[in-house]
């Protein structure tokens, strides 16, 4: 019988079992209690999601509802990345799919509308914190994965972030699927069944049809089983390439169907971002910002703690894994907190194991036994690392889900409940671009008007939205020119006194005003959006 390289417990990686707090194998938790802790990740996330209610990424609505509101209804906006085929519609059909059964049964109104979807991806988050919780149990034991749980479900950022609609949110979850079923994560294949790594592929793949960029994470896991496994040619020739091609060409059908002709969505994705740089154009960072602000500030004050648990622990494969891909993602002048969401909750299971350990103290007094004094240092250590992580994440977690950065998003759910009720007849956006949802909120087919910023072919020319910037009343002025009359226009306080003359003039007055942040972010402070609208009888 072929044996895998690491199936001896001697090696490298698996030492730490010595010294983990990891529980008998005969405690291992039972199915019941695994089905425990997934109905309260269940609990927790659609809490979560009901909470969130700020504005974070365009990419939220714009890549993913909005593109699924056209699909299901006919009607909605698609960016030019449509356009240059450079998106697939594999994660935008998920959410089609939810729309058409609201539509079924007649709940396609503002409330489904708005908190459906981000309830559907709760449901996708609980099963992303039940596989964190397997994996760590796995790897570490029970305890450990009590604690990563705890992490996991209190971490500001990712409370913040894994119940919207963005692609990476869902690619962290089958991230950390996939990683579960991947023999070389695991500390031992023996209790591995022949298909976990059939599964661990297929997941994967579909990773990477969801989200090109997800190869970075499968390319290190891929070449660390290359390395360990004996039956290489198998796992080439027999699991990889029928499987990548199986789940890769199924999106190819997927995608050949809704644009209706051929298109090789990976490659161009590789030649916009990578070969050409296209994502600059949304701005770029210094090459070290994920190792000294992103990343960091994602995992906040579990950062300490992660490290701790990294060097303790000597896991090199999955810590190697989050310092692949923030070196990979580094190399990269365009950067988002959101890219490396999916190794996340691989730096918050070190956090969980360090949190353990402070729990479990080592053996002091010479006969097996814990000394009473060691075990209530380490005892109120605990409790304070606790009370530390809780109060510093959760606040902060309320604070980015319920409050920065809302205006945009009540706004147009403001706008949705008009409309609804016959009050709106158009509406025009005098904001940055992408700067609120759009028809997949609103859920009328009304005529609606935002500033456009589609990259130019020619270098430093200024869009729409741009221009708008630069010199809001000029733009204003000429844009009204060539307008229809909207009923209603919206924009943000920092344009607004700009633009009190333009508004007089065209016979607008304010109907309703939303806060939306307390600080800057990357322009001009946005304090609030104001919602204005033709006078009676103009």
């Amino acid at each position: 019988m072929k044996q895998r390289k690491n199936s001896n417990v001697s090696s490298t990686d698996n030492n730490n079992t010595k010294n983990s707090p990891k529980t008998s194998k005969n405690n291992k938790l039972t199915h019941p209690l695994l089905k425990k802790v997934f109905f309260l990740c269940l609990i927790v996330r659609f809490v979560n999601a009901l909470l969130v209610q700020t504005y974070f990424n365009p990419d939220e609505h714009w890549q993913a509802l909005e593109v699924a509101h056209q699909i299901s209804f006919g009607y909605g906006h698609l960016t030019w990345e449509w356009e240059k085929g450079i998106r697939s519609y594999l994660h935008p059909v998920i959410f089609a799919a939810l729309y058409k059964v609201l539509a079924f049964f007649h709940l396609d109104k503002p409330w489904f509308m708005i908190r459906t979807p981000r309830l559907l991806q709760s449901i996708f988050s609980a099963f992303g914190d039940l596989y964190l919780f397997k994996l760590s149990q796995e790897i570490f034991g029970d305890r450990v994965a009590k604690f990563t749980l705890f992490a996991q479900l209190t971490n500001w950022f990712m409370f913040f972030c894994i119940t919207r609609t963005l692609s990476n949110s869902l690619e962290t979850v089958l991230t950390i699927v996939s990683l579960y079923y991947w023999p070389c994560i695991r500390p031992s294949s023996s209790k591995i069944s022949r298909g976990s790594r059939k599964w661990a592929l297929a997941i994967a793949a579909f990773a990477c049809a969801i989200r090109p960029t997800s190869a970075i994470t499968w390319i290190y896991i891929g070449l660390l089983e290359l390395y360990l496994t004996r039956d290489r040619l198998k796992f080439v020739l027999l699991e990889v390439i029928p499987i990548g091609t199986l789940i890769l060409g199924f999106t190819f059908l997927v995608d050949r169907w809704m644009y209706g002709t051929w298109v090789l969505v990976p490659l161009n994705f590789l030649k916009f971002n990578f070969l050409s740089s296209g994502g600059d154009y949304y701005g770029t960072h210094v090459w070290h910002w994920y190792f000294t602000q992103g990343f960091t500030v994602m995992v906040f004050t579990f950062l300490p703690f992660s490290l701790a648990g990294i060097f303790k622990s000597k896991q090199w494969k999955l810590s190697g894994l989050v310092a692949w891909s923030l070196a990979v993602y580094s190399l990269l002048g365009h950067k988002e907190f959101r890219f490396v969401l999916p190794v996340l909750p691989i730096a918050l299971m070190f956090s969980g194991y360090w949190l353990a350990t402070i729990g479990e103290p080592d053996k002091s007094n010479g006969r097996g036994k814990r000394s009473p004094s060691t075990y209530g240092r380490c005892s109120t250590k605990l409790q304070l690392a606790i009370l530390f992580l809780a109060v510093s994440n959760i606040p902060m977690a309320f604070y980015m889900s319920m409050v920065h950065q809302r205006g945009t998003e009540d706004v147009m759910n403001y706008l949705s409940g008009e409309a609804y009720n016959g009050k709106v007849k158009s509406i025009v956006f005098f904001t940055p671009c992408h700067a609120t949802p759009y028809y997949s909120t609103l859920h009328r087919n009304i005529s609606m008007r935002f500033l456009d910023c589609t990259p130019s072919e020619d270098k430093g020319a200024l869009d729409e939205s741009d221009r708008f910037l630069v010199d809001p009343a000029g733009f204003a002025t000429e844009f009204a020119k060539n307008w229809s009359i909207p009923s209603h226009i919206v924009l943000f306080d920092s344009q607004e006194k700009l633009l009190k003359d333009f508004l007089a003039l065209h016979n607008f007055e304010e109907i309703k005003r939303f806060f939306h942040a307390h600080f800057k972010v990357d322009r001009e402070l946005q304090a609030s959006v104001a919602v204005y609208t033709r006078k009676e009888g103009q």
